[in-house]
């Protein structure tokens, strides 16, 4: 990375972190009251090809003993009505602003992959994590939806774990590699803007 690429993570982060500090107490203070405790959701993402990290969220499902792998219509059920309402806004990430002031992700970048696919993937993601991972990127603007609807329609762990591997990695990864040819910092503010008007237009 960068350090002009670093310094503009630290800059926007602090200043978004202070910007939205009332947000991100309303969302805790709501999922306390709603949902109790935990209010945060931390699991293990991969910030290159062998080193994870502590990826933070707001938690917007019930909570188990043993769960794994990507989200999909097999897990709905179990997603809250305060979490809903959290993902429809991408409002479960604020916590993840943290994680751009600690260096674990950039705001711009493939999104952290699980450990499991990594080492599934070792040669893709060996490729793709030569960018430091972000919180929004070119593969999420273009692909995401998509991805989503795919997922949407699994209705069991095996289908998900099926339909992610075979049809969702290998597009997403393209995408990613792609910016990763074209990264620039003007590239990155855009994809920055692109997706905060992309959520102000459809919501």
């Amino acid at each position: 990375m960068t350090w002009s690429k670093r310094s503009l993570d630290i800059l926007a982060a602090l200043f978004l972190g202070v910007l939205l500090a009332p947000v991100i107490l309303w969302v805790m203070g709501m999922i306390l009251i709603r949902d109790g405790r935990p209010v945060l959701y931390i699991s293990e993402r991969m910030k290159t090809a062998s080193e994870g990290f502590p990826l933070w969220k707001f938690r917007s499902m019930t909570v188990v003993e043993h769960d794994s792998g990507v989200s999909g219509g097999d897990k709905a059920a179990r997603i809250t009505k305060t979490g809903a309402m959290l993902r429809k806004y991408r409002l479960d990430e604020l916590p993840q602003l943290w994680n751009v002031l600690r260096g674990d992700i950039s705001f711009v970048g493939p999104r952290p992959p699980l450990r499991r696919y990594v080492e599934q993937f070792p040669a893709l993601y060996g490729q793709v994590l030569k960018s430091r991972p972000g919180i929004t990127g070119l593969a999420t603007l273009v692909y995401h939806r998509h991805e989503e609807m795919l997922l949407a329609g699994c209705q069991t762990p095996e289908e998900t774990e099926q339909v992610y591997t075979r049809r969702c990695i290998p597009q997403k990864a393209r995408l990613d590699l792609i910016y990763q040819r074209k990264r620039t910092l003007c590239f990155d503010m855009l994809l920055m803007l692109k997706t905060v008007f992309r959520r102000i237009r459809i919501h």
